[in-house]
């Protein structure tokens, strides 16, 4: 129903709130792993930002590139993990479907849907700013962590803990 001045209020997928608890949760799980610094972008089910977080020494394109991967995921209805191993073989789609969105589309692991207990997506979270498969553990961590949500994954990629951004004796540089 409208409000007296004509104005109605739009109804949003997911809550403020719970977008704010995921965000977080990722952060915190991201301390406790001892990860590199990162940037979470929590979408509602059209697709636009509800929570937005940069961490201090996380790079500059690290909140494009997490919304990217849940804008791909939201794009087609799958984590952004799915979407890579999927379309491996497959890179002439795989760059019609970054043409078709304006380049808002990466799909690595790192985007994982957001559902409700219904198994609906009511959207997703994107993290980026270590390997991928943390970035997706710690995302998936957090969404379950509140209640009545669950990621899409369920769970993390199986050797997600030995991934690594390159060689071991590569320097870790920290952005100030």
């Amino acid at each position: 129903r409208a409000r007296a001045d004509g104005l109605a209020p739009v109804h949003s997928s997911l809550s403020l709130d719970a977008a704010r608890r995921v965000a977080d949760g990722v952060l915190e799980r991201r301390r406790a792993l001892g990860l590199m610094p990162l940037a979470v972008v929590v979408l509602d089910a059209g697709g636009r930002d509800v929570v937005v977080l940069r961490e201090d020494g996380s790079g500059l394109l690290r909140c494009d590139i997490a919304r990217g991967k849940a804008n791909a995921g939201l794009a087609m209805g799958m984590s952004s993990r799915q979407i890579r191993d999927r379309l491996r073989d497959r890179p002439t789609f795989l760059g019609a479907l970054s043409d078709a969105s304006g380049g808002k589309f990466v799909p690595v692991p790192g985007g994982v849907l957001i559902v409700r207990e219904d198994g609906v997506a009511i959207g997703a979270v994107g993290v980026s700013g270590d390997t991928s498969d943390k970035d997706e553990k710690v995302a998936i961590d957090a969404v379950n962590a509140v209640p009545g949500l669950g990621s899409v994954p369920a769970e993390p990629a199986e050797a997600w803990a030995r991934s690594t951004l390159g060689p071991k004796d590569l320097p870790r540089v920290r952005i100030i």
